[in-house]
């Protein structure tokens, strides 16, 4: 197998990879790309609508510019995602249909005109490689006997020189070189069985490659960098996330800061429970635009689980540790609260209301500060019977509690927030009518304020699911509404106060 080589003045770029053929199946993050019948490459799929590979598989002259324009590309690109052997039918096959190309270095994300499934990831690096650290190298270019190969060749290199923008290989094995075919390939190393992408294949030197100059002996590569812009990498990616789900299905949507503390620069989580009751929980990104609030979906819990049992949730700090939890009411009356969720699933559960117990009433709970204890959060409740209630400090069970008024039996959606900056969390509830409420400053007394900031008849007749968070970036204003829509689109309303949506709506998905 050869592998081409990434950022060397003296070398041509290389399309394949010499070396072992790789069993079916393996490495199948590996994509060959087919530029218009006239190049071909090979790629990563780094998320399922997203390749990354070497701008100068499209760029016009490589030898001189690496420039490629941001869009559609030039030529019909074709990837083949999956498939180790070409001669069947299995893995993916999808057209390229977008270009969003690094101007430091030679790579290019590649966004697919959909996403492919049961196919694994290579994951960006976010550690640099060390000089000595063994990598392996995939490809579908030309090996030393093959002009087009039908199967995946991969083969061993040693890290040399690492650069700012790129690295250099050595072959570790006599037949590893990178050769033409194997142009944007990845590199990457094994991390306990996880595939970390250290770079991709830009440029070598092709000895033992077909074709090449047969006095060339050298087969030592360069590939460019892709540890250190692994964020960059996560923001592009980023862009099809939502679009790729069906918010139609979604049943449960809770905000919270589930796997990191409060205050840093990475936006809220949101928890989603779908109506094959699997459970996800979308990261929030920590890069500057509004428009993508999350960086990854990660399924915490699989179709048909016990999730189908939960009927209202809320997110919320339980602990103090800086960390939030959930608050769930399932459909037989239990009320439990899982004091930290994170990727790894939920923990800690503490049962507040046992089976059969008068938290079958409850109808929407939202989680709150609504009292001075600045560790852990309170609860408000709605019962069927329309009267609301506080239980205050949910972090040692279910304490005291304040029944406050009745005749709230039209509410139809609740969440707590900050609005208006007040001392105490405030509220926002939807109505039946389609009309919308902000109270601020909720207590053990009451509310301090009540504001209208959408008509009876209004278009908020629609929504299905909200929640209330920070998700437009800035940490110090967490009153934006995230709101789930009968026809599938969401979109979010940024810092929502008092005086309503003054700021107006990011539209996520259409």
């Amino acid at each position: 197998m050869c592998t081409i080589m990434v950022g060397l003045v003296t070398g041509t770029p290389s399309n394949a990879v010499v070396g072992d053929a790789v069993k079916d199946g393996s490495y199948a993050f590996t994509a060959k790309l087919d530029i218009g019948g006239q190049r071909s490459c090979s790629a990563a799929l780094v998320e399922p609508q997203w390749l990354i590979t070497a701008a100068s598989c499209f760029a016009d002259n490589p030898s001189q510019s690496l420039e490629v324009p941001a869009g559609a590309p030039k030529l019909k690109t074709t990837a083949i995602i999956g498939r180790t052997d070409l001669t069947r039918d299995s893995g993916a096959v999808a057209d390229v249909v977008e270009l969003v190309p690094r101007t430091d270095r030679d790579l290019v994300m590649a966004r697919l005109d959909r996403p492919v499934s049961g196919i694994s990831l290579a994951t960006p690096a976010t550690s640099a490689p060390l000089p000595g650290q063994e990598v392996r190298v995939t490809g579908y270019g030309r090996t030393k006997s093959e002009w087009v190969p039908d199967r995946l060749h991969s083969g061993s290199f040693t890290v040399g020189s690492v650069q700012s923008t790129h690295i250099g290989l050595a072959s570790k094995s006599p037949e590893a070189a990178v050769c033409q075919g194997d142009t944007g390939g990845p590199a990457f190393r094994d991390v306990g069985g996880r595939v970390e992408l250290v770079g991709v294949n830009s440029m070598s030197w092709q000895g033992g490659c077909l074709g090449a100059d047969e006095s060339e002996t050298r087969k030592d590569a360069v590939d460019t960098r892709v540890d250190d812009i692994a964020g960059w990498a996560q923001a592009v990616s980023s862009r099809t996330l939502l679009s790729r789900a069906n918010w139609k299905n979604a049943t449960q949507m809770a905000s919270g800061y589930f796997t990191s503390p409060p205050g840093t620069k990475r936006r809220m989580d949101l928890f989603v429970v779908w109506n094959d009751a699997s459970a996800s929980i979308f990261q929030g990104a920590d890069h500057d635009d509004p428009r993508y609030p999350y960086s990854a979906e990660h399924k915490v819990a699989p179709a048909g689980s016990y999730w189908k049992y939960a009927r209202a949730v809320a997110g919320g700090s339980f602990t103090g540790s800086g960390t939030d939890g959930l608050t769930v009411r399932w459909d037989n009356g239990k009320l439990s609260t899982y004091t930290h969720i994170d990727l790894n699933g939920f923990h800690d559960e503490k049962v507040l209301g046992a089976d059969g117990s008068y938290w079958k009433n409850a109808r929407l709970i939202a989680v709150g500060r609504y009292s001075d204890n600045a560790l852990r959060d309170d609860m408000f409740v709605l019962w069927d019977d329309g009267q609301y209630s506080l239980y205050f400090d949910l972090g040692n069970g279910i304490g005291k509690r304040s029944h406050l008024e009745r005749g709230w039996t039209a509410a139809a959606q609740v969440s707590s927030g900050e609005f208006g900056g007040g001392k105490t969390a405030g509220l926002l509830i939807r109505w039946n009518d389609g009309s919308a409420t902000v109270l601020s400053g909720l207590d053990a007394t009451g509310y301090h304020g009540r504001t209208s900031i959408r008509p009876p008849g209004s278009a908020w007749g629609y929504v299905r699911n909200l929640t209330v968070g920070s998700f437009s970036g800035d940490v110090s204003r967490p009153g934006d509404v995230l709101i789930r829509w009968s026809s599938g689109a969401l979109s979010y309303y940024p810092d929502v106060t008092p005086q309503g949506t003054t700021h107006g709506e990011v539209q996520l998905v259409d």
